[in-house]
């Protein structure tokens, strides 16, 4: 299995898993909290078809990737997607985020610039700034996070159960957009990611981006869906959109957070017309 070495803890390595398939121009996956590169099943399969590179991997805490305790900031995200990008010596390359996802994307380009990437997609994002402050009056209550946190330390399992079920939306859509079975997948994979950097990731959410946000200079798509009870999108997505020139703004009309399986159909109709190999419009 391939992993990437980008830190060191103690006498250990600190090392992101990824899969890379396929050839073309290359697309970078990055899957949303708390799951794991598999989270891109469906989209993977159609980048596929339509001729696309695609290189998934594991966020550090989470999936197949190593679990220090440390490092669950988007600073270090992005230099771990930038190691990944350099071992691999991609260029010309697609990002494409999903929820959590997506603060890699905007760190990375505020961070690191825009050489190597042709396009970037923020699904579901986090963007541009979730914590309510004097000047983000649009944003969510500091205690929601804090109640996340303090139901994370009391009973990491059953705030799981929790989340997956605003994740899916599952009262509206169980049997119909998603089975129990996927239901229980994301929640094992949940289970099995780091404790200690799925507290920590709660904290990251609260990253001011838009500082971020105004290094994205290449052709940008967002996608949410109306519905979202994780990442709102009146302030999410439509305030993303607003403030990124040019960018696209595809809304899926009553779709949960979790569209990359409840509406992978459309999810995939959009980023195929995006990158240019979709029907025509």
């Amino acid at each position: 299995m391939p992993y990437v070495q980008v830190d060191t803890e103690n006498s250990g390595r600190v090392e992101l898993y990824y899969e890379d398939h396929g050839s073309g121009k290359p697309v970078v996956l990055i899957h949303g909290f708390p799951l794991d590169g598999n989270a891109w099943e469906k989209q993977k399969l159609a980048l596929a078809q339509s001729g696309y590179r695609t290189i998934t991997y594991d966020r550090r805490g989470f999936g197949k990737s190593s679990k220090p305790a440390f490092g669950y900031d988007y600073d270090t995200f992005a230099a771990d997607l930038d190691k990944l990008l350099t071992k691999l010596d991609l260029r010309e390359v697609v990002l494409m985020g999903h929820s959590m996802g997506t603060g890699e994307i905007a760190r990375y380009l505020g961070t690191f610039g825009s050489d190597r990437i042709h396009k970037v997609i923020f699904i579901s994002p986090l963007q541009p700034f979730l914590l309510k402050t004097a000047d983000n009056p649009e944003g969510v209550d500091k205690s929601v996070f804090d109640d996340m946190q303090q139901r994370i330390e009391a009973d990491r399992l059953a705030y799981l159960t929790l989340f997956i079920a605003d994740f899916y939306n599952v009262d509206e859509n169980l049997g119909k957009r998603v089975s129990q079975e996927v239901v229980h997948y994301s929640w094992n994979t949940g289970a099995g990611a780091s404790p200690k950097g799925t507290y920590d990731c709660v904290t990251a959410w609260l990253t001011d981006f838009r500082k971020d946000i105004r290094n994205v200079d290449v052709p940008t798509l967002i996608i949410q869906g109306d519905a979202d009870r994780i990442l709102p999108f009146e302030v999410t997505g439509k305030r993303l959109h607003d403030a990124i020139e040019n960018s696209r703004l595809a809304v899926l009309r009553g779709a949960p957070h979790g569209i990359l399986w409840t509406h992978a159909e459309d999810v995939n109709r959009e980023v195929l017309d995006f990158l240019g190999t979709g029907p025509k419009r």
